[in-house]
């Protein structure tokens, strides 16, 4: 399974790379190969309220909608506009091109909470039996 050590994860399968005080989010490898082909995004609009562990977009495959959960809290400051075309960019690149949206984190120090890549890939193990 493909998780990064640069980046953080959460238990709903969205990893972030935080920058600065800004998160760019994503669904996981592991969760876009749960999911199959994605073939359409339903992307937050820039200046939502992100609230950590709440629903803030959503991804449909063709086997299932699944939404999407901000990982940390903050307002969402830009979204991948490409996944508007190219939704299935969250398949063959999901932690590049497949890129879902970026928050400025209303705290920093939230992503530091989440799981490491080691940690992330003993918990996707754990849900793939």
């Amino acid at each position: 399974m493909n998780a990064p050590d640069e980046l953080k994860y959460s238990k709903d399968h969205e990893w972030v790379k935080a920058e600065g005080g800004v998160a760019a989010v994503g669904i996981t490898d592991f969760a876009q190969h749960q999911l199959t082909d994605v073939v359409f995004v339903e992307l937050p609009e820039v200046g939502a309220s992100a609230e950590a562990g709440k629903p803030i977009a959503a991804v449909e495959s063709v086997k299932a909608v699944s939404d999407v959960y901000a990982p940390v809290s903050g307002e969402v400051i830009e979204v991948n506009d490409a996944l508007r075309d190219a939704p299935e960019l969250i398949n063959t690149d999901p932690y590049g091109e497949g890129w879902i949206f970026k928050l400025k984190m209303s705290d920093p120090s939230a992503a530091d909470a989440l799981m490491n890549a080691e940690q992330y890939k003993e918990h996707a193990a754990s849900e793939s039996h």
